[in-house]
C-alpha cells in the first residue's frame, strides 16, 4: 500500500487564503495589474451599455427659442419632472422623443412659446373698467408690434424680428394727417433675397392703416440697411429684380429642351433680354367724314317792300293802309330772304392706350453644345461634330421656345463645340429595387454604428480574456490528470509474493524482470512527463498538491 500524504491542519479558510495570497504572488505584479486593467474597462464597458440602453433618446422639442420661452418651458419641465437638455445657450431644448407631441400639445395649451414678444394677449388680463385711453392705445400698439414680429418670423431664414410703429395722431384744424412709418430690426442666417425684403415690407403695410410699403425701414443685426424707403416708384425698383427672373426662367426652360436632344450637361445657355421699364399712356381722337349724321336743321324766311315818296314825310303816310292809296303815285320796292341752317355730327373715336412696365425690347440667346461621342476600334472615345442639319433643328426649337420676333431684332446662335471635360464612361446610377429601399438615415446610420463597436468589443472581451481563462482552467485540469495518474500507477502495479514462500521460477522470474523493466520505462516516462507539466505550470501544481496536502486521511 502506498504512504499517505501527512495532514497539514483542520484551517481550510486559512489554507485557502494562504494559496489566494501566493497564487497572486505567483503571477507577478505586471500580470496583476493587467487584470485589475481588464476587470476595469469590462466594467466600464458594461456600465456605458447599460447606461445606454437606459438612457432615453433625445429629441429637439424646440429650436429658436428667447430666454423668455425658454425660462417658461423649463419651469413646466422642471413642475412635471421630464429630464431635458439645453444646448446653445438655451434656445434649443431636447426632451425625450417618446414624449415630444405630448408636450408640444401641452406646451401650446398654456401658450408657451410665446414668441418673445407680446401680443394681443396682452388684453386678456387687463382691467378694462380702470384703464385709461391712453393705457390702451399703448397696448394696442405694442401688441400689433408684437403680432407683426411673431409673423415676420415665421419667415424662412429670420432667427428673430423686432418691429416700432409709429401712428401719429390727426392734430386738430389740420388738413393733411401726417403718415405713419415703421422699422424693424431682423437677425438672419445668411442673407435676405430682394424679393423677401419686399415681401415683409408689403406684409407691414397691409396690416396698419395708411401706411405705403415706401414707409418702411428693415435693418439687420449688422447694422446693414436692407430697405430704406427712398424708392418712389416700386415698379421701377424691382425692374432689375423683374429681368432676373425673366432671364433666368427663359434661360431654365432653353436648357431643359436642349439638354434633353445632346443630354445632361452637354449644353450651355446664357440668354439676355433688354426690358422697357417706362410707363406710356397714350391718348388718339379718329374723326370720320363719311359718317356724317344731320343733328338739326334751321329754316329762316324773311320778307320786304318799301314805297317812294318823293321825300315827303306825312303822318298820314306811315298810317298802315294809307301807304298804296294817295293822290300821288309812288314807286315799290319788295325783297325776300330765305337762309337754312343744318348741323351735322362727325363719327368720332377716342382711343386710350396704357402701355405697362416691364415691356421686352430684345431678346438675344446664346446655345453651346457639345459633339458627338462614339467608341472606335481601340475603345476610346471619339468626338465628332454635330450635323449643321441638327444644329439648324436646335436654332429652331429654340426660337420658338423664346417667341422669336425679328422685327423686335432678337437673335439666336447655336455653335457647336468640344467641351473641356468628357461625358463619364461609366455613370452612377442611383441603386432600384431591394436596394433603393435601403435610404437610412442619420439615427439609423449611428444606431448601427453603436451596434457595431458594441459588437467589436464583445469580440475583444471573448478573444482576450474569456477564451485565455477557459484555456487555463481546460491545462489545469489536464495537470492535475497527469499527476494523479503519475502517482497512483506505480502503486497500482506493485505486486505481493505469493503466500506460502513459494519460490519463482527461473523464467517465470526473466518475465518478471521484464515486466519490471518495462515498467520502470514508463514510470518513468510518466515521471518526465509529470516534471515537464510542473515546471510549465508550477502556480497550477502547487495549487493541486496543496490541495492534496489539506484532504483528510481515509
Amino acid at each position: 500500500m502506498p504512504s499517505r500524504l501527512p495532514e497539514v491542519g483542520p484551517n481550510i479558510w486559512g489554507g485557502c487564503l494562504q494559496g489566494l495570497l501566493d497564487f497572486l504572488k505567483g503571477i507577478g505584479a505586471a500580470r496583476f495589474a493587467a487584470m485589475i486593467a481588464v476587470t476595469a474597462a469590462l466594467i466600464g464597458f458594461f456600465a456605458f451599455v447599460i447606461l445606454r440602453v437606459t438612457t432615453p433618446q433625445m429629441t429637439t422639442l424646440f429650436t429658436d427659442l428667447s430666454v423668455e420661452d425658454s425660462s417658461g418651458i423649463i419651469k413646466d419641465l422642471e413642475r412635471q419632472g421630464i429630464p431635458f437638455e439645453i444646448r446653445n445657450e438655451g434656445s434649443i431644448i431636447m426632451v425625450p422623443k417618446d414624449k415630444v407631441t405630448r408636450l408640444r400639445m401641452k406646451l401650446a395649451e398654456g401658450g408657451l412659446p410665446k414668441g418673445g414678444g407680446v401680443g394681443y394677449e396682452v388684453f386678456d388680463k387687463s382691467d378694462a373698467l380702470g384703464t385709461t385711453s391712453f393705457v390702451q392705445n399703448i397696448n394696442h400698439l405694442r401688441a400689433l408690434e408684437g403680432e407683426l414680429a411673431r409673423t415676420i418670423r415665421a419667415i424662412d431664414r429670420i432667427q428673430a424680428a423686432r418691429v416700432h410703429l409709429v401712428l401719429p395722431e390727426r392734430p386738430l384744424f389740420a388738413r393733411e394727417a401726417p403718415e405713419p412709418s415703421a422699422s424693424i430690426v431682423l437677425r438672419v442666417r445668411g442673407s435676405l433675397e430682394a424679393q423677401q425684403i419686399r415681401a415683409i415690407r408689403h406684409l407691414v403695410a397691409s396690416a396698419v392703416n395708411g401706411l405705403k410699403p415706401q414707409r418702411v425701414s428693415i435693418v439687420d443685426e449688422a447694422g446693414q440697411l436692407l430697405a430704406d424707403g427712398a424708392a418712389t416708384d416700386p415698379e421701377q425698383a424691382v425692374g432689375d429684380e423683374r429681368r432676373a427672373a425673366f432671364e433666368k426662367r427663359m434661360r431654365k426652360q432653353v436648357e431643359d429642351i436642349v439638354s434633353s436632344v445632346v443630354g445632361s450637361g452637354r449644353a450651355r445657355v446664357q440668354l439676355s433680354a433688354d426690358f422697357d421699364f417706362n410707363k406710356i399712356t397714350q391718348t388718339s381722337d379718329k374723326f370720320d367724314p363719311e359718317g356724317r349724321v344731320l343733328r338739326s336743321s334751321q329754316t329762316r324766311e324773311e320778307s320786304s317792300m318799301t314805297a317812294e315818296n318823293n321825300g315827303q314825310v306825312t303822318v298820314n303816310n306811315e298810317l298802315p293802309g294809307n301807304g298804296a292809296g294817295g293822290s300821288g303815285a309812288v314807286a315799290k320796292d319788295q325783297s325776300k330772304k330765305t337762309e337754312e341752317t343744318n348741323n351735322y355730327e362727325i363719327s368720332r373715336t377716342t382711343k386710350t392706350e396704357v402701355t405697362e412696365v416691364g415691356r421686352v425690347n430684345r431678346i438675344s440667346v446664346a446655345v453651346l453644345v457639345d459633339g458627338i461621342y462614339s467608341k472606335n476600334e481601340k475603345g476610346e472615345l471619339a468626338y465628332t461634330d454635330r450635323p449643321k442639319e441638327q444644329l439648324d433643328r436646335i436654332a429652331a426649337v429654340v426660337r420658338s421656345a423664346i417667341g422669336f420676333d425679328q422685327k423686335r431684332g432678337d437673335q439666336v446662335e447655336v455653335v457647336n463645340l468640344r467641351f473641356a471635360d468628357a461625358p463619364s464612361t461609366s455613370p452612377i446610377s442611383e441603386p432600384t429595387g431591394f436596394l433603393g429601399m435601403l435610404q437610412f438615415t442619420k439615427d439609423d446610420v449611428m444606431y448601427v454604428i453603436e451596434l457595431g463597436v458594441m459588437m467589436l468589443l464583445g469580440l475583444v472581451v471573448m478573444f482576450m480574456v474569456i477564451r485565455p481563462l477557459v484555456k487555463r482552467i481546460l491545462a489545469s485540469d489536464e495537470v492535475t490528470a497527469a499527476i494523479t495518474a503519475a502517482i497512483a500507477g506505480p502503486a497500482t502495479e506493485e505486486s505481493s509474493p505469493a503466500s506460502g514462500g513459494q519460490a519463482l521460477l527461473p523464467s517465470a522470474a526473466a518475465s518478471a524482470i521484464d515486466v519490471a523493466t518495462i515498467q520502470g520505462q514508463v514510470h518513468a516516462q510518466s515521471v518526465h512527463r509529470v516534471g515537464e507539466l510542473a515546471e510549465r505550470n508550477p502556480n497550477e501544481t502547487v495549487a493541486i498538491i496543496r490541495q492534496w496536502l489539506t484532504e483528510p486521511a481515509k
